[in-house]
């Protein structure tokens, strides 16, 4: 068995800031390690799901030495770009869905894929997540796939002030969910994420810091917001790029 086998946008490829300390890795990352597993991730900042099944895909298919497997585990979490640009498609997204999950089973002993938080951006996506949501429950009972709940995540712990990216802290927490599932399907983790991290000391000082840079941020990506909103009420759309950040 070859270990893990990830395709998604920038929430799975990590990268990012220091948090405390801890550097800033993918979930399925920490997840792999806390398996003891080899991690072999094709997953690119800004993805959607086109971007999994006409990029990602073949590019594993050019690269992988045993494109074939067998992988103990495919990872696929995407939607959070497709869901937060002006043409969301639930038709479109759900036959990429299903193309991905369906590549994964495949390859790989077992399938996980996660569902997307409510509280998504700012502006919030809105119900358009609950109908993705939908669709990656659905589409992971057709193919047999594990599913990480995050509708819930929430939080400046582990969210970033854009409510989209997780902390460092954010990923780990992510992948402690993901063991659980994994847990549950009888696959033991070796060792939690969470004991493998070790934070910084954290001083007072270094909290005010903190809490200062995450209010300026937070407020940046909240008048950004609202300047959306109010071009959008005045018939005036934002450029595509205007919600924010790709993940």
């Amino acid at each position: 068995m070859l270990g893990i086998l990830t395709f998604g946008d920038s929430i799975t490829h990590g990268g990012g800031e220091l948090q405390w300390g801890v550097a800033l890795q993918g979930w399925a990352h920490w997840v792999a390690r806390a398996l003891g597993l080899p991690y072999s991730s094709y997953a690119v900042d800004g993805a959607d799901v086109r971007g999994v099944v006409g990029e990602q895909i073949p590019a594993f298919l050019a690269r992988a030495q045993q494109p074939e497997g067998p992988y103990d585990l495919g990872c696929l979490y995407i939607g959070t770009n497709d869901v937060r640009g002006f043409g969301w498609d639930p038709v479109a997204f759900e036959a990429g869905l299903r193309e991905a999950l369906a590549f994964l089973a495949e390859r790989c002993e077992r399938v996980l894929t996660l569902t997307i938080p409510v509280d998504l951006g700012r502006p919030r996506a809105g119900a358009k997540v609950h109908e993705l949501n939908a669709i990656v429950e659905r589409s992971a009972r057709a193919s047999g796939a594990l599913v990480v709940d995050l509708r819930g995540f929430r939080g400046r712990r582990v969210l970033m002030a854009d409510h989209v990216h997780p902390t460092a802290l954010g990923q780990v927490a992510i992948a402690e969910r993901a063991l659980g599932v994994l847990a549950a399907e009888g696959v033991p983790e070796r060792a939690a994420p969470s004991a493998l991290i070790a934070p910084g000391k954290m001083t007072r000082i270094g909290r005010l810091r903190g809490d200062a840079t995450y209010a300026y941020r937070h407020a940046k990506v909240s008048a950004r917001a609202g300047w959306i909103v109010l071009r959008v009420k005045a018939g005036r759309p934002p450029t595509p790029a205007a919600p924010g950040e790709p993940a």
